[in-house]
Protein backbone atom coordinates (compact mmCIF):
# COMPACT_ATOMS: atom_id res chain seq x y z
CA UNK A 1 0.00 0.00 0.00
CA UNK A 2 1.32 3.39 -1.01
CA UNK A 3 -0.37 6.46 0.42
CA UNK A 4 0.11 9.87 -1.18
CA UNK A 5 -0.11 12.91 1.09
CA UNK A 6 -0.86 16.12 -0.73
CA UNK A 7 1.59 18.99 -0.56
CA UNK A 8 2.08 22.31 -2.34
CA UNK A 9 5.75 22.64 -3.16
CA UNK A 10 5.50 25.91 -5.04
CA UNK A 11 5.64 24.41 -8.51
CA UNK A 12 3.01 21.66 -8.16
CA UNK A 13 -0.20 22.49 -6.32
CA UNK A 14 -2.41 20.23 -4.22
CA UNK A 15 -4.82 19.23 -6.97
CA UNK A 16 -2.17 18.72 -9.64
CA UNK A 17 -0.04 16.61 -7.31
CA UNK A 18 -2.99 14.39 -6.44
CA UNK A 19 -3.88 14.01 -10.11
CA UNK A 20 -0.32 12.89 -10.91
CA UNK A 21 -0.29 10.42 -8.03
CA UNK A 22 -3.59 8.91 -9.18
CA UNK A 23 -2.40 8.70 -12.77
CA UNK A 24 0.63 6.82 -11.46
CA UNK A 25 -1.64 4.21 -9.89
CA UNK A 26 -2.00 5.40 -6.27
CA UNK A 27 -5.21 4.21 -4.62
CA UNK A 28 -5.00 6.10 -1.30
CA UNK A 29 -4.94 9.88 -1.12
CA UNK A 30 -4.66 12.01 2.00
CA UNK A 31 -5.69 15.61 1.42
CA UNK A 32 -3.51 17.67 3.72
CA UNK A 33 -3.78 21.47 3.44
CA UNK A 34 -2.48 22.64 6.82
CA UNK A 35 -2.45 26.39 6.19
CA UNK A 36 -5.60 26.60 4.06
CA UNK A 37 -8.98 28.01 5.05
CA UNK A 38 -12.01 25.78 5.43
CA UNK A 39 -13.43 27.27 2.25
CA UNK A 40 -10.32 26.33 0.26
CA UNK A 41 -10.24 22.84 1.77
CA UNK A 42 -13.88 22.26 0.87
CA UNK A 43 -13.47 23.59 -2.68
CA UNK A 44 -10.35 21.48 -3.30
CA UNK A 45 -11.76 18.50 -1.44
CA UNK A 46 -14.84 18.28 -3.61
CA UNK A 47 -12.65 18.19 -6.72
CA UNK A 48 -10.34 15.59 -5.14
CA UNK A 49 -13.36 13.45 -4.23
CA UNK A 50 -14.36 13.35 -7.88
CA UNK A 51 -10.81 12.48 -8.95
CA UNK A 52 -10.65 9.67 -6.40
CA UNK A 53 -13.98 8.34 -7.62
CA UNK A 54 -12.70 8.43 -11.20
CA UNK A 55 -9.61 6.42 -10.27
CA UNK A 56 -11.20 4.16 -7.65
CA UNK A 57 -9.13 5.61 -4.81
CA UNK A 58 -9.77 6.15 -1.11
CA UNK A 59 -9.83 9.76 0.10
CA UNK A 60 -8.72 10.62 3.63
CA UNK A 61 -8.91 14.18 4.94
CA UNK A 62 -6.17 15.39 7.25
CA UNK A 63 -7.31 16.74 10.63
CA UNK A 64 -10.58 18.45 9.66
CA UNK A 65 -13.13 16.07 11.17
CA UNK A 66 -15.94 18.60 10.70
CA UNK A 67 -15.37 18.66 6.93
CA UNK A 68 -15.33 14.90 6.26
CA UNK A 69 -19.02 14.73 5.41
CA UNK A 70 -18.96 18.04 3.53
CA UNK A 71 -16.48 16.78 0.95
CA UNK A 72 -17.51 13.13 1.06
CA UNK A 73 -14.18 11.84 2.35
CA UNK A 74 -13.84 8.19 3.33
CA UNK A 75 -12.29 9.17 6.63
CA UNK A 76 -9.82 11.33 8.50
CA UNK A 77 -6.20 11.21 9.61
CA UNK A 78 -5.44 12.73 13.01
CA UNK A 79 -2.07 14.07 14.07
CA UNK A 80 -0.81 14.00 17.65
CA UNK A 81 -2.14 17.52 18.28
CA UNK A 82 -5.46 17.02 16.50
CA UNK A 83 -8.78 15.77 17.86
CA UNK A 84 -8.46 12.48 19.80
CA UNK A 85 -9.33 9.34 17.84
CA UNK A 86 -12.12 8.41 20.27
CA UNK A 87 -13.79 11.81 19.85
CA UNK A 88 -13.59 11.60 16.08
CA UNK A 89 -15.13 8.13 16.20
CA UNK A 90 -18.07 9.48 18.19
CA UNK A 91 -18.66 12.14 15.54
CA UNK A 92 -18.04 10.07 12.39
CA UNK A 93 -19.43 6.72 13.48
CA UNK A 94 -18.14 3.25 12.71
CA UNK A 95 -18.24 3.46 8.91
CA UNK A 96 -15.54 6.08 8.43
CA UNK A 97 -11.81 5.34 8.38
CA UNK A 98 -9.78 6.96 11.16
CA UNK A 99 -5.99 6.96 11.14
CA UNK A 100 -3.69 8.26 13.84
CA UNK A 101 -0.13 9.55 13.82
CA UNK A 102 2.33 7.70 16.06
CA UNK A 103 5.98 8.00 16.98
CA UNK A 104 6.14 5.20 19.53
CA UNK A 105 4.55 1.93 20.58
CA UNK A 106 2.74 3.78 23.34
CA UNK A 107 1.14 6.09 20.77
CA UNK A 108 0.00 3.09 18.75
CA UNK A 109 -1.39 1.30 21.78
CA UNK A 110 -3.44 4.38 22.70
CA UNK A 111 -4.81 4.73 19.14
CA UNK A 112 -5.66 1.03 19.07
CA UNK A 113 -7.61 1.27 22.33
CA UNK A 114 -9.40 4.36 21.00
CA UNK A 115 -10.56 2.57 17.86
CA UNK A 116 -8.17 3.71 15.11
CA UNK A 117 -8.20 1.79 11.83
CA UNK A 118 -4.57 2.35 10.85
CA UNK A 119 -1.40 4.10 12.00
CA UNK A 120 0.83 6.60 10.25
CA UNK A 121 4.16 5.99 11.96
CA UNK A 122 7.24 8.16 11.67
CA UNK A 123 9.18 10.06 10.80
CA UNK A 124 11.59 7.68 9.14
CA UNK A 125 14.03 10.56 8.60
CA UNK A 126 13.98 14.33 8.51
CA UNK A 127 11.45 15.82 6.10
CA UNK A 128 10.74 19.40 5.10
CA UNK A 129 7.05 18.73 4.35
CA UNK A 130 6.02 18.71 8.01
CA UNK A 131 6.70 21.17 10.81
CA UNK A 132 7.42 20.15 14.43
CA UNK A 133 8.86 16.74 13.67
CA UNK A 134 8.79 14.02 16.30
CA UNK A 135 12.03 12.10 17.00
CA UNK A 136 13.43 10.27 13.98
CA UNK A 137 12.69 6.52 14.04
CA UNK A 138 14.90 4.98 11.37
CA UNK A 139 14.83 1.27 10.62
CA UNK A 140 15.54 0.21 14.19
CA UNK A 141 12.67 2.30 15.47
CA UNK A 142 10.23 0.51 13.18
CA UNK A 143 11.63 -2.89 14.11
CA UNK A 144 11.15 -2.19 17.82
CA UNK A 145 7.62 -0.87 17.38
CA UNK A 146 6.48 -3.79 15.21
CA UNK A 147 8.02 -6.26 17.68
CA UNK A 148 6.18 -4.67 20.60
CA UNK A 149 2.92 -4.67 18.65
CA UNK A 150 3.24 -8.38 17.95
CA UNK A 151 4.04 -9.12 21.58
CA UNK A 152 0.94 -7.15 22.64
CA UNK A 153 -1.29 -8.76 20.04
CA UNK A 154 -2.06 -5.42 18.37
CA UNK A 155 -3.01 -5.89 14.74
CA UNK A 156 -3.26 -2.53 13.05
CA UNK A 157 -1.86 -1.58 9.63
CA UNK A 158 1.25 0.55 10.12
CA UNK A 159 2.25 2.98 7.39
CA UNK A 160 5.80 4.34 7.48
CA UNK A 161 6.17 8.05 6.73
CA UNK A 162 8.79 10.77 6.69
CA UNK A 163 11.28 11.54 3.93
CA UNK A 164 11.02 8.07 2.35
CA UNK A 165 12.47 7.51 -1.13
CA UNK A 166 12.39 4.54 -3.50
CA UNK A 167 15.82 3.43 -2.29
CA UNK A 168 14.58 3.18 1.30
CA UNK A 169 11.53 1.02 0.64
CA UNK A 170 13.02 -2.51 0.52
CA UNK A 171 14.72 -2.12 3.91
CA UNK A 172 11.69 -0.43 5.48
CA UNK A 173 9.37 -3.23 4.35
CA UNK A 174 11.66 -5.77 6.01
CA UNK A 175 10.81 -4.19 9.39
CA UNK A 176 7.23 -5.47 9.10
CA UNK A 177 5.32 -2.29 8.29
CA UNK A 178 2.26 -2.61 6.06
CA UNK A 179 2.60 0.44 3.85
CA UNK A 180 4.52 3.55 2.84
CA UNK A 181 3.34 7.17 2.78
CA UNK A 182 5.04 9.61 0.41
CA UNK A 183 4.74 13.22 -0.61
CA UNK A 184 7.87 15.15 -1.54
CA UNK A 185 9.59 12.21 -3.21
CA UNK A 186 6.76 12.15 -5.77
CA UNK A 187 6.48 15.89 -6.32
CA UNK A 188 10.24 16.37 -6.67
CA UNK A 189 10.59 13.60 -9.24
CA UNK A 190 11.29 14.45 -12.87
CA UNK A 191 8.28 12.29 -13.77
CA UNK A 192 5.90 12.06 -10.78
CA UNK A 193 3.60 9.53 -12.45
CA UNK A 194 6.49 7.22 -13.26
CA UNK A 195 7.90 7.61 -9.74
CA UNK A 196 4.57 6.61 -8.19
CA UNK A 197 4.36 3.58 -10.48
CA UNK A 198 7.92 2.66 -9.44
CA UNK A 199 7.07 2.84 -5.74
CA UNK A 200 3.94 0.75 -6.25
CA UNK A 201 6.09 -1.89 -7.92
CA UNK A 202 8.44 -1.92 -4.93
CA UNK A 203 5.53 -2.58 -2.55
CA UNK A 204 3.69 -5.06 -4.75
CA UNK A 205 4.73 -8.00 -2.55
CA UNK A 206 3.00 -6.58 0.51
CA UNK A 207 -0.15 -8.42 1.66
CA UNK A 208 -3.22 -6.43 0.67
CA UNK A 209 -5.12 -4.73 3.47
CA UNK A 210 -8.50 -3.17 2.97
CA UNK A 211 -10.23 -0.84 5.39
CA UNK A 212 -13.91 -0.55 4.64
CA UNK A 213 -15.83 2.70 4.74
CA UNK A 214 -19.30 3.69 3.72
Amino acid sequence: MIQFISHNNGSIGYLEGIQLALEGGCKWIQLRMKEASEEDIIATGIKVRQLCDDYGATLILDDQVQLVERIGADGVHLGKNDMPVASAREILGENKIIGGTANSFEDIEAHWKAGADYIGCGPFRFTTTKAKLAPILGLEGYRNIIRKMREAGIQLPVVAIGGITAEDIPAILETGVNGIAVSGTILRAADPKAEMAKLLGLTAQLPKWQICSD
